[in-house]
This record gives C-alpha cells, sequence and structure tokens, in this order.
C-alpha cells in the first residue's frame, strides 16, 4: 500500500514491466510511479507489441506486468496466453494488471479470462496505480469501480455468450473505433483518445464498414446500437 502521498513503506518493492505500443504513454507511467525510492516501484522493463513484451517479460521476471490491452501483434490476451506458464508459476508468479484506454465489457472480460489480475484504466491517478500495483503483487483483484460489474455479471453467467461472426472479424482496434464512432466522437477526437493520428482513424473506419458491409457512419451506429455496443 501506498500513503496518502503516493509514497510506499520503505520495505515495500515491486519490479514493473510497462507494455504499451504508445512510447509518450510510457515515459509518462514511468515517471510518475518509477521514482523507486518513494514509490518502492521499479520499472525493469518496456515493450511496445506482443513479441517484445513477452521477451522482456521472460527475460526479467517482474511481478506485476501493466498491460495494454490493444497491442500490435495479438494483443494483451495474446501477451497473456504466450506468458501462461509464468503466471502459473509456484514460486514467484508474473501477474498482469491491465491498463487500458477502453472500457468496453469485452475486453475487461478477454484480459481476465486470459489471466490478468485486474483492470484499471488510463484515468486512474498515478497514487492509484501505485496502490493497484501493489495490491497485484500481492494477489488481490484490482479493477476500476464500474469495470467490476462486467466481471461479475460474466463470470456469474453460466452461459457461454452469443458468437457474434460480424463482431469477430474486426480487430481490438476497429472495435473500440467503432463504438467511439457509434458515440458521436469525431475522428480527432478519436485519434487523441487512443493516441492515433486522424489518418489511422479513417482507415480503421474504412475497414469496419467493408467488413460489415455498411455504406456510413450512420449505419454503423445503428449496428452498433441494435447489439448494445454503445
Amino acid at each position: 500500500m501506498t500513503d496518502e502521498t503516493g509514497t510506499a513503506p520503505a520495505e515495500r518493492r515491486v519490479r514493473v514491466v510497462l507494455v504499451d505500443d504508445h512510447r509518450m504513454f510510457r515515459t509518462g507511467v514511468q515517471a510518475e510511479i518509477g521514482r523507486t525510492e518513494t514509490t518502492g516501484v521499479e520499472v525493469v522493463g518496456e515493450a511496445a507489441d506482443v513479441d517484445q513484451a513477452v521477451t522482456v517479460i521472460t527475460a526479467t521476471r517482474p511481478e506485476v506486468v501493466l498491460l495494454d490491452v490493444h497491442l500490435p501483434g495479438g494483443g494483451g490476451v495474446e501477451v497473456l496466453r504466450r506468458c501462461a506458464g509464468l503466471m502459473a508459476a509456484p514460486e514467484n508468479p508474473v501477474r498482469f494488471l491491465a491498463l487500458s484506454v477502453s472500457d468496453a465489457a469485452e475486453d475487461v472480460i478477454g484480459v481476465i479470462r486470459g489471466g490478468a489480475r485486474g483492470y484499471v484504466t488510463k484515468t486512474i491517478t498515478g497514487t492509484d496505480l501505485i496502490d493497484s500495483v501493489f495490491r497485484v503483487q500481492d494477489g488481490d483483484a484490482v479493477f476500476s469501480p464500474r469495470l467490476a460489474g462486467f466481471v461479475l455479471d460474466a463470470f456469474a453467467s453460466t452461459d457461454a455468450p452469443p458468437v457474434d461472426e460480424d463482431l469477430d472479424r474486426l480487430t481490438q482496434r476497429e472495435r473500440e473505433v467503432l463504438r467511439l464512432i457509434a458515440r458521436g466522437y469525431a475522428y480527432k477526437e478519436i485519434a487523441k483518445q487512443l493516441f492515433i493520428s486522424v489518418k489511422t482513424v479513417e482507415s480503421h473506419v474504412s475497414a469496419v464498414l467493408r467488413k460489415l458491409q455498411l455504406s456510413n457512419r450512420h449505419e454503423l451506429t445503428r449496428w452498433a446500437t441494435a447489439r448494445r455496443l454503445v
């Protein structure tokens, strides 16, 4: 635990790997939580995609990995799949805490089913993030308040969720862009929220329209609303 100033007790230490495909975000997190003498957090590695993540995590064996959901090479779920052995280690298991801009139910449930110990959004404060890291190190499950309900609902049901073949055609990033478009966000707003360029947003929208055989964002909004994705 940390005190109200974000300072960890002197005896507490945790080694952390940051996995996120945005270098500026990693730099910001490092600056916020990586002051080892005051926070107790030592950032021992960084990665920007799935392959890098698996390599760095395997080499450093941190106590906690801060893992983004959307990554080149297969996403956070793929990192979890490939690190299953490290998570299951009888001694010093590697524990994962998802840290993502996405608050979508399927993203939350996907990484929790994959083995992550918790899920917090990037709106979290530095002090709360440090506290979450230590709690995950201790084996606790940690969630941003509204996200806990997704997990409780998902695991309370004994029925497997229905398969939506249309939705399954979309990548995780395309689904995120789809939801934001359906909520009425402009391309520039989406680009800012997802830390990508406007041109990349346009490419994702074109791919979504093509895969779903839709003509424009109005049809896309109706499609998403009908599936309760908004």
